[in-house]
């Protein structure tokens, strides 16, 4: 029913922000909510996929159409839900995920929260071909991470709890990301590299 919201960021919080079109707060459930920055001055457009189940209609929130493009392959895998698939795409390395996919990398894909052999197997036999059209270069943009700590940190490290990984897996990064002061995106990416090793 949506493509897309233009508006501002009212509120970011570790598993959604908030688009206020006109004076109407939508609630967008987003991979990494820390990309996008509160600003009551400056519009933005976020693409949207709207997933209606028995007793539940929820926004999902993508900062391009690719992205949204892929989170709307990977939730036509048998054994992966819209949750789970933000889940994937949280990892900043899309470029990685695709060749995973490619490669049939089983390892690299059952490093994810919920994902395990069947599943990951699942992912390539579905995705492969699809996967193989797309120009992953064009598909995504890359941006390096660093680390550190303080109210980002503890905002990045609940976005990851948010994403379903592990109390003990979480604690473990955090202590990892030590050094000079990031944002919580940059964080939440260095996060998301280092699980994914």
């Amino acid at each position: 029913m949506y493509e897309y919201l233009t508006g501002t960021i009212s509120i970011v919080a570790p598993q959604y922000i908030v688009v206020d079109v006109q004076g109407v707060g939508y609630k967008l459930l987003v991979a990494n909510p820390y990309r996008f920055h509160e600003d009551s001055a400056k519009a933005v457009r976020v693409f949207v996929y709207q997933a209606v189940r028995d007793n539940d209609i929820s926004l999902f929130g993508f900062s391009d159409q690719a992205e949204k493009r892929l989170f709307m392959q990977l939730i036509n895998v048998s054994g992966i839900g819209p949750k789970s698939a933000l889940a994937i795409l949280a990892n900043p390395d899309h470029q990685g995920l695709v060749d995973a996919i490619a490669n049939n990398n089983i390892g690299y894909l059952t490093k994810f929260p919920g994902i395990g052999k069947k599943t990951a197997s699942q992912i390539v036999l579905d995705l492969k071909d699809k996967l193989a059209a797309a120009t992953a270069g064009s598909l995504f943009d890359q941006q390096p991470i660093s680390g550190a700590a303080n109210p980002a940190l503890a905002d990045a490290l609940a976005a990851l709890k948010a994403l379903g990984y592990k109390e003990r897996e979480v604690k473990k990064i955090g202590k990892q990301l030590g050094g000079e002061q990031q944002s919580t995106d940059e964080y939440l990416r260095q996060a998301l590299r280092l699980l994914n090793q």
